[in-house]
């Protein structure tokens, strides 16, 4: 029996995201996916966003009808039930965790194989705008770490990085859609102070900050070169950096990832 392309275990928001970027993609059709999960709830929103796909029964079914499977549940369930999981793992199966804090080293020690891929996605992966780190372990080959990059590009951005080095992924963009909302946040708050209605500020603020990013992302310019070109001597824009520079701003955005990373090291252990 040929094996599906490819299956997610847990059928959450980010298997969604994934999955449907695959799809949108052409990696996948909705009926070469399958998913495992328990959530009654869930398997009915996937039956309706995929349909045709693949429904596996259970754990030891979907590695059955996959040799590529994305581990896409909770950290501390993937470390509970990774034992059980390596008697249906074989030579053949790639395994991608996006779960957050549990290290190859784990993984490869639980799950019994070294054919082992971590990916930190984020969020904006469900508006096909991911930022997504890459490691992969040593059992993982080149063509391994091509497919699962296929995979995460169809939702966004990936860097491939170091295992290490994704705890500053996690601080910069895995963390970073937090940052950015209270970034919206504050101002379309400071839009509302200067008299704006809630509404107008909001979608000021929203599509300045879409807007700015998407202009940094095509242009290929630094920053702070794009930043002196909207800054002008005298002008109102200087006026309002120099009041976020002594409030701290950059710093404090600093600060932010670095206690995110310092949080993600604690956390894997």
């Amino acid at each position: 029996m040929s094996k599906l392309a490819f299956g997610f275990l847990g059928g959450g928001q980010m298997a969604t995201a994934i999955a449907r970027g695959a799809v949108q993609a052409g990696v996948a059709a909705n009926n070469d996916i399958a998913f495992c999960d328990t959530n009654l709830t869930q398997i009915a929103l996937l039956v309706e966003k995929f349909p045709g796909c693949v429904l596996a029964s259970s754990p030891s079914d979907l590695f059955a009808k996959c040799d590529r499977i994305v581990l896409a549940v909770k950290p501390q369930t993937l470390v509970d039930i990774s034992v059980g999981l390596s008697a249906y793992i074989t030579p053949n199966h790639l395994l991608i965790s996006i779960a957050a804090g549990v290290s190859l080293s784990k993984l490869t020690s639980s799950l019994g194989t070294e054919r082992i891929i971590r990916v930190m996605p984020n969020t904006p992966c469900q508006s096909l705008e991911g930022a997504s780190g890459i490691a992969t372990a040593s059992g993982a080959s080149p063509e391994d770490f091509e497919w699962c990059k296929s995979i995460f590009s169809a939702v966004g951005t990936v860097v491939r990085v170091t295992e290490d080095q994704l705890h500053g992924v996690t601080g910069v963009s895995g963390s970073g859609p937090a940052y950015v909302l209270m970034m919206i946040e504050a101002l379309s708050d400071g839009g509302v102070m200067a008299g704006l209605s809630r509404q107008a500020a909001l979608e000021l603020a929203t599509q300045t900050v879409l807007g700015t990013a998407k202009m940094v992302q095509e242009t290929g310019t630094h920053p702070a070169i794009l930043r002196e070109q909207v800054t002008s001597p005298g002008g109102t824009t200087i006026a309002a950096l120099s009041t976020m520079e002594r409030a701290g701003f950059r710093s404090a955005v600093i600060d932010g990832v670095m206690a995110a990373v310092k949080r993600s090291r604690e956390l894997a252990g």
